[in-house]
């Protein structure tokens, strides 16, 4: 993954998502998804301007299906803030930049 986004998986959801100290944006997409793919470079200009202050994550739901089932996604984008280990926010679908820096800033 390009810049400071990094890729999760079910096995590294724990400690990379649950346990960071810092806020995470989760993004669940897959390689089909154009949505997906049309905010991902919004994702990496937020990942650059937070860069220690938040993390932001991407998991493909077609490699890994036990978090994405555990979380109930339906559909992607899917986009879920977490601080604490705890999901504060939840997105689904694409949407502009603006919306997901209100996400970060409210997780800060």
């Amino acid at each position: 993954m390009a810049g400071n986004i990094s890729l999760v998986t079910d096995d590294s959801f724990e400690q990379d998502v649950l346990q960071a100290d810092v806020p995470v944006l989760l993004d669940l997409w897959a390689e089909w998804c154009g949505p997906c793919k049309a905010i991902t470079p919004v994702l990496e200009e937020l990942a650059t301007e937070y860069s220690g202050q938040v993390k932001i994550v991407k998991m493909d739901v077609d490699e890994n299906t036990k978090v994405p089932a555990s979380l109930g996604i339906r559909g992607i984008p899917t986009l879920i803030m977490f601080k604490g280990g705890k999901e504060v926010k939840r997105q689904v679908g694409a949407g502009p930049k603006q919306l997901f820096d209100k996400m970060i800033q409210e997780a800060l």
